[in-house]
C-alpha cells in the first residue's frame, strides 16, 4: 500500500502491484477529485495524479473527500473502492469488487459446497498458519484441537518472550475493557486483522459468508483469514504492545500492526493466499481475475457454458 499524500508524486511502475493490475491504493486525509482519465488526491502538500486504469482497489482512509466525477472515473475502468480505516485496520463499506470476472467467487463456492473439499481448504489453511506439521487424513475435529494447542503454545510462548503474566484468553463481547491489558491489545490485534481480511476478501469478490472453519456468521470466510496471520502477526505484536504500557494499548496495538501490515505489504500476500487456497489446481495469475472485458456466458447440460447475447432457441430450431 502506498499513501500518495506522504510522499513525491507516483507513477504506475511506483504503486504496489499484486501482479498485473491488482494494486491497492491506500490514500487519507485528502480530496480525492477526477482529471481527464486519472484521479487526483490532493492534500496540504500538493496533488498527486493516479491514472485511475492503473488502481485495482482504492483504500479511503480517515479524512477522505471524494467527488462523485471521482467515482465515476474509478467505475468506469473496474476499480474497486473501500472505506477503510486507518491503513486498512478497520473495514467499513465498499463499492464493487476489482474484478468482473466470477472465477474466484465460483471457486469459493464449488469448494464451500462439497463437503470434502470443504475439509481439503481447511487443512490447507492449517499447513499455511504452521507449515511444520501435515494435517492430512486428520478430522475437522483433530484439526480444531490441534489449532487450539498451537495457539495456547503461541500464547504462553509471547509470555515468556515478554515476562508478561498470562492467566489465559479472556473476552467478552461488547466490553473490551473486562479484559486485562494483555488481552485487550489481543483483542485490538484481532479486529485489526478482521479489518484487513473483510477489505481484500471484498476487493476479490468473495463472499465473506462461505467460511471453511467457522460457520454460520455473515463474515466467516473473513474470520478464517484473519486467523492465517494470528499468532505469526498478531498475537506477538499484541504482547509487545501490552509490554510497553497499559496505557491506551488498543489504540497503540493498532498502530503497531497497521506500521507492520505495511512493512510486510501483508494485503499482497492475503491476496495471493486466498486464491491459492480457492484455486489451489489452477494457474493463480491473475487474468481471469482483471479481465477488462465483460465476459458473460450461459449454463448449458454437462457444465458447458454457452456464449451469451443469442438466441439459442432460434440456433435449436433453425430459426433466425
Amino acid at each position: 500500500m502506498e499513501t500518495p499524500g506522504r510522499r513525491p508524486a507516483s507513477t504506475p511502475r511506483d504503486l504496489t502491484r499484486v501482479s498485473d493490475r491488482l494494486s491497492f491504493i491506500y490514500l487519507e486525509r485528502c480530496t480525492i477529485h477526477r482529471d481527464a482519465n486519472a484521479i487526483t488526491a490532493e492534500d496540504a502538500e500538493g496533488t498527486t495524479h493516479i491514472p485511475s486504469a492503473t488502481i485495482g482497489t482504492l483504500l479511503l482512509g480517515p479524512g477522505t473527500r471524494i467527488t462523485h466525477q471521482a467515482m465515476s472515473v474509478l467505475g468506469e475502468t473496474g476499480a474497486g473502492v473501500v472505506w477503510v480505516g486507518e491503513h486498512g485496520v478497520r473495514y467499513y463499506a465498499s463499492g464493487r469488487a476489482l474484478t468482473r470476472s466470477s472465477a474466484l467467487a465460483q471457486a469459493q463456492a464449488l469448494q464451500w459446497a462439497n463437503r470434502r473439499t470443504r475439509l481439503d481448504v481447511a487443512r490447507a489453511m492449517y499447513r499455511l498458519r504452521f507449515p511444520d506439521e501435515d494435517p492430512a487424513g486428520l478430522t475437522r475435529h483433530e484439526l480444531l484441537g490441534r489449532e487450539g494447542r498451537r495457539v495456547k503454545d503461541c500464547y504462553r510462548a509471547q509470555a515468556e518472550r515478554t515476562g508478561i503474566p498470562w492467566k489465559g484468553r479472556r473476552y467478552t463481547p461488547g466490553d473490551f475493557a473486562s479484559g486485562d491489558t494483555v488481552n485487550q491489545a489481543v483483542t485490538a490485534a484481532a479486529q485489526a486483522m478482521y479489518g484487513v481480511a473483510h477489505a481484500v476478501v471484498t476487493a476479490l469478490g468473495c463472499s465473506p459468508a462461505l467460511g471453511f472453519v467457522h460457520s454460520g456468521h455473515e463474515l466467516s470466510f473473513v474470520l478464517d483469514i484473519a486467523d492465517l496471520y494470528k499468532t505469526e502477526i498478531g498475537i506477538p505484536i499484541a504482547f509487545d504492545a501490552a509490554a510497553e504500557s497499559s496505557e491506551d494499548v488498543g489504540a497503540r496495538t493498532r498502530r503497531s500492526l497497521r506500521d507492520r501490515i505495511h512493512e510486510l505489504a501483508l494485503m499482497d500476500r492475503v491476496v495471493d493466499d486466498i486464491k491459492g487456497l480457492l484455486l489451489p489446481d489452477n494457474d493463480t495469475g491473475t487474468g481471469a481475475l482483471t479481465n477488462d472485458i465483460d465476459k458473460v456466458t450461459l449454463q448449458s447440460d454437462r457444465d458447458e457454458h454457452v456464449p451469451a447475447g443469442v438466441n439459442h432457441a432460434s440456433l435449436t430450431e433453425g430459426l433466425w
